[in-house]
């Protein structure tokens, strides 16, 4: 439809939260023992339930009208000031979400968050990004500020930093690229030259900068990666800063944005150019060790854009759902089926259109397990009073990461695919929103690591480093209890050939890629995809068990959903293992000139 005013076309939108599965999801994967953990005894499942209901609401009220006016009218760069304007409705529905207090559910009470598990958090932020992924963005970077404030900023600095950002008074950035500095921050060129005041002053040029300047907030703080006199070359030699829109005095500080990139998707999004020239800042951490700090905030970057896949896979089937419903053409083949009172029948009876479909629901299905699994296991990293539980779980959440990040954001764009391709022609029009969903999660694979950096992360530090052990212990006796169920012996096979896959290519990989690490480079994405199949599989197995011992109104309709994962989606794990075994040689034969 015609937008009001506007010479664009806003489409139809057909979202609700899908709260029922949320709520089967935090039973299955223990979000109980969660809640009876001593930091969150105020948020029981029916509190937590009350919560998502409540920010549910309001997101698709507030929220989800934005979400296409801002990929219509994207961004405003200002060059007489260097200031960015967001789009019509966007500080608004920011500011009234301040407003609820919900946006600072997840954080520390000492400063004046809400302290909620990260359960919990985690399901709002699935919302969040499928109700405006665009805005999404924001908050989400502030969090992983505070969390690395929380880790390595002085006492002085969390108190100065931290109740404006926890409040959404303020927001946060990560300001890690330059122009030859992508993927090897080693080579990042900014400076941080000590004043006599114990401030340093910042010079240089950071690219790809989201939400690095804009009209929603009073004050912008900025985490910036810069060498210091002394540094030593390459990595080692990197220190973290912060850097104020506004110094404490109320000053403007030397850090500005010189333009914005127009991009394929996320136009509400601003990608901005920053440029520093004498800035202010503030030493976070040891010198020279500022990638630890960056770290913090990055791996909750990394999880965030995995969730990304997930909400709008969700968001997807959810406009692919109802165009099936709805839309008639042709007779189902089989003759029971048909609706002899309509001149046709809905595509929903054709089969491949339920292929489609049960494709997306069932992986998206299994991401939202596994999302819920890993946040479990971040709040017990964090505040279970069991040591060796803290290093188990923090264990899982490294291995996962890089799984979560890569697989998660692959699988939403042949999501958003799928759900275009069971719309046809419509589908790839402004008429329905899959189309800016496609273009929208595009990105996730690139951004905060590539997907085949996360793959190379995966092999060549998790794997050496033991990572794998915690998880796989889980996973040996998940298999061993619902080997004794009836009813679930169909899913034990499949489960145990995807562990059977990986022990085998993660010891091929370490025995070779110690010799030859071409080799690593060559297959690691496709034994990532290995490990991802292998996840979803041990989310599903999760799932249906939880299932049959729940008798949740889900119930019947999880083990179907397991049946057509096993059938119709786990098999392409062995394709992805055939290409990992093939190794390097097929593809580095090839000389330079050659291509």
């Amino acid at each position: 439809m015609n937008h009001e005013g506007a010479n664009y076309i806003t489409p139809t939108v057909h979202y609700e939260a899908p709260l029922k599965d949320i709520a089967f999801q935090l039973k299955a994967f223990g979000y109980d023992d969660v809640a009876a953990l001593d930091d969150f005894e105020d948020y029981d499942f029916e509190t937590a339930m009350g919560v998502l209901n409540d920010v549910s609401e309001f997101l698709v009220e507030k929220w989800l009208p934005t979400n296409a006016i801002g990929d219509r009218v994207g961004v405003q760069y200002n060059p007489g000031d260097q200031s960015v304007s967001l789009p019509p409705g966007f500080k608004e529905a920011y500011d009234k979400y301040v407003e609820t207090g919900y946006l600072a559910i997840g954080y520390p009470v000492e400063y004046d968050g809400e302290g909620a598990p990260h359960m919990l958090s985690l399901m709002i932020g699935e919302m969040q990004i499928a109700t405006n992924k665009s805005l999404s963005m924001c908050p989400g970077l502030s969090h992983g500020l505070i969390s690395s404030l929380k880790e390595f900023g002085t006492q002085e600095q969390k108190d100065t930093w931290m109740p404006k950002l926890v409040s959404g008074e303020w927001a946060g950035t990560m300001c890690l690229t330059e122009p030859q500095a992508g993927t090897d921050l080693g080579l990042v060129y900014t400076t941080a030259v000590p004043k006599e005041n114990g401030s340093y002053n910042l010079n240089g040029s950071k690219i790809w900068i989201t939400f690095g300047e804009h009209d929603l907030t009073d004050n912008i703080i900025h985490l910036v990666l810069a060498r210091l006199p002394d540094a030593p070359p390459g990595i080692k030699g990197i220190s973290t800063f912060i850097v104020p829109k506004f110094k404490l005095d109320g000053t403007r500080n030397g850090i500005y944005c010189s333009g914005v990139d127009h991009k394929m998707g996320i136009h509400g999004s601003p990608t901005c150019v920053m440029s520093m020239d004498d800035a202010e800042g503030y030493l976070i951490g040891e010198p020279h060790k500022g990638m630890r700090c960056m770290f913090v905030m990055m791996n909750e970057a990394r999880l965030s854009v995995g969730l990304e896949g997930l909400s709008l896979s969700e968001a997807s089937y959810q406009e692919a759902l109802y165009f099936a419903q709805n839309r008639r053409q042709s007779r189902s083949l089989n003759r029971e089926r048909r609706e002899m009172d309509h001149e046709a029948d809905t595509i929903l009876v054709h089969p491949d259109v339920r292929r489609q479909l049960l494709r997306i629901r069932s992986t998206t299905e299994a991401m939202r397990g596994l999302a819920c699994y890993a946040a479990k296991h971040i709040d017990f990293s964090h505040h279970h009073s069991d040591q060796k539980q803290r290093k188990k779980s923090d264990d899982i959440v490294e291995l996962l990461t890089p799984i979560i990040k890569s697989f998660f954001t692959d699988r939403g764009f042949l999501n958003t695919s799928d759900a275009m391709q069971v719309c046809g022609g419509i589908g790839y029009t402004q008429e329905m929103s899959i189309e800016q969903h496609m273009r929208d999660i595009r990105i996730a694979p690139i951004y905060e690591g590539t997907n085949h950096v996360q793959a190379l992360d995966l092999v060549g530090r998790k794997l050496p480093k033991g990572k794998i052990f915690a998880f796989a212990a889980e996973y040996q006796g998940l298999v061993a209890t619902c080997k004794k169920i009836e009813e679930l012996s169909e899913f034990i096979a499949p489960c145990e050939e995807a562990f059977k896959l990986l022990t085998e290519l993660s010891t091929y990989l370490q025995a070779n890629g110690m010799k030859d690490p071409e080799i690593v480079g060559a297959v690691a994405s496709e034994y990532l995809n290995v490990f991802g199949y292998a996840t979803f599989a041990f989310s599903w197995l999760h799932q249906a068990r939880a299932a049959l011992e729940m008798n949740h109104d889900l119930s019947k309709q999880k083990i179907k959903l397991a049946r057509f994962f096993f059938r119709h989606v786990f098999p392409e794990i062995y394709s992805h293992a055939a290409i990992v075994r093939s190794g390097k040689d097929a593809i580095m034969d090839f000389a330079a000139d050659e291509f």
